[in-house]
């Protein structure tokens, strides 16, 4: 998996890439992740309080929320809990055996748990819009930012095609997660990696993660979840793939995440050459007004 700077950039240096998979089927909830993430790289407090349709008090990710859980709850469709066949019965039956339930039964609501960070993307589109180079690509192929080398601009604000990035308020700097970059390079893991309690958020080399996704989806689709697929975890998709991907149990969409990602840059070319045909075009039309006239 090659990714702009790296590992060529490296050479000798270069670390297998790593990064996050997470197994939302297995999240509970508790913000543990949130919380270590916050104790351990000093993130302020970001309390936002409840909007009204979720029981969850940090809405998003932002410059003080590095790690965001997701609160989703859905009503069960009808049928799903009155009038479901034997078979149905017996795959939910299996679903809670297997410690992926995420009904509950007698309230008619799925809820849905994610922990939601940002995705160091293969293709980081924040990284190449950086004028300061601020944003790195890490010897572990993460994206990092440099807190003393930004200088508040903003470009890489719009060019995330998850809306990850955002500046701080006071502060003007762009903040996000580094992976815990300094954890890394003392071959530990992630804070919030170690804190979960479920296990929901596995860190490790990526090519292992994706190995490990792929033999919990099937798992998880033979057990009766069929719209369970991985995010994030297609080097053809918008962005190449990347660091972070999850296992989800319903569309991206439910989770408030990009159904079809793609490189805000992807089009750029294609854009600028559009524009100067035009601009060409236009040229040519005015000095055929202009000299044409004059015969």
């Amino acid at each position: 998996m090659q990714t702009v700077a790296w590992p060529s950039s490296y050479g000798d240096a270069a670390k297998p890439r790593v990064g996050f998979f997470t197994d939302t089927s297995v999240c509970i909830g508790c913000k543990a992740c949130e919380v270590a993430c916050k104790e351990y790289n000093q993130v302020p407090s970001s309390i936002e309080g409840f909007t009204g349709n979720s029981y969850d008090n940090t809405i998003d990710l932002g410059a003080n929320t590095w790690r965001h859980v997701a609160f989703i709850e859905q009503r069960v469709p009808a049928g799903v809990l009155e009038g479901a066949s034997l078979v149905q019965s017996a795959q939910r039956g299996e679903v809670i055996d297997g410690g992926v339930q995420t009904y509950q039964e007698g309230d008619g609501f799925r809820w849905l748990m994610a922990s939601d960070v940002c995705k160091h993307c293969t293709h980081a589109a924040c990284l190449d819009v950086c004028p300061t180079g601020a944003l790195f690509r890490t010897e572990f192929g993460t994206v990092v930012v440099q807190e003393d080398v930004c200088n508040g601009c903003g470009y890489c604000v719009p060019a995330c095609p998850f809306g990850v990035l955002d500046q701080r308020e006071g502060d003007g700097r762009v903040w996000k997660c580094t992976l815990c970059y300094d954890r890394l390079k003392d071959d530990k893991e992630p804070a919030c990696a170690q804190a979960c309690p479920t296990n929901s958020i596995q860190f490790g080399e990526l090519s292992e993660l994706r190995e490990r996704a792929e033999h919990r989806l099937g798992q998880l689709q033979q057990a009766g979840q069929p719209r369970a697929q991985l995010y994030l975890a297609d080097d053809d998709d918008g962005i190449g793939g990347a660091g972070a991907f999850f296992l989800l149990l319903d569309e991206p969409e439910v989770y408030g995440l990009p159904p079809d990602p793609v490189d805000t840059r992807r089009d750029l070319k294609e854009v600028w050459t559009a524009a100067g045909v035009a601009a060409a075009a236009l040229g040519a039309t005015l000095l055929a007004a202009v000299f044409g006239g004059r015969g």
